[in-house]
């Protein structure tokens, strides 16, 4: 899911803090990569989105490969708060519930494009690259999150059925994008419900 972190890209006047400069720097990175791509927006388009110098960008992004992987960072950072305080202790098909619930809305958002997780991959196609690295860790902790859910459901094998959750909750993402988001809680929460049934 994508973080709406919109921030004013004037500049305001006088010396900015460090951390507001950096900070500035993500969120253009966030609006662009996202409803652009990540290889069609290059550093100079973020630079002058921003209001810096080259010399600026670079005192707090070494190369662009950083400044992906500090934007997927930042995602993931959202991501996991947001299925953290979806779970339910004790619940998990309530669990399974609001995720899809929270996925399906995500989906009816102005501007969703999918999920910028499953798009950085597909711009990256090398598996030890930086960004695509950011990618798993990002991956492996949600699946992580599922194996822990179907282990409060009791299921005999919660890895397997975590990839399984996992499978439906990509394929919900890129329906969003391509098709109705309108049906995508229900038809989430249904097959999360089934899996979890069949388990």
């Amino acid at each position: 899911m994508q973080v709406d972190d919109t921030v004013d890209s004037t500049p305001p006047a006088g010396p900015v803090p460090r951390s507001d400069t950096r900070a500035r720097i993500l969120a253009a990175a966030n609006d662009l990569f996202y409803a652009q791509g990540i290889r069609a927006t290059s550093a100079d388009r973020i630079i002058e989105q921003v209001g810096i110098t080259k010399v600026t960008f670079y005192r707090h992004f070494r190369t662009k490969s950083d400044l992906v992987v500090a934007y997927l960072q930042q995602q993931a950072a959202a991501e996991r708060g947001w299925i953290e305080s979806a779970r339910h202790e004790g619940d998990p098909v309530g669990s399974l519930r609001s995720l899809a619930t929270g996925i399906g809305a995500a989906s009816c958002s102005p501007g969703f494009r999918g999920c910028p997780f499953i798009n950085a991959a597909a711009e990256f196609s090398d598996p030890d690259d930086p960004v695509r690295e950011a990618v798993q860790v990002h991956r492996d902790w949600t699946r992580d999150q599922f194996a822990s859910i179907a282990a409060d459901a009791g299921v005999p094998d919660p890895e397997a059925t975590a990839r399984q959750l996992m499978i439906l909750r990509d394929g919900a993402m890129v329906n969003g994008y391509l098709g109705d988001p309108e049906t995508v809680a229900d038809s989430l929460g249904a097959g999360f419900a089934a899996i979890l049934a069949r388990a």
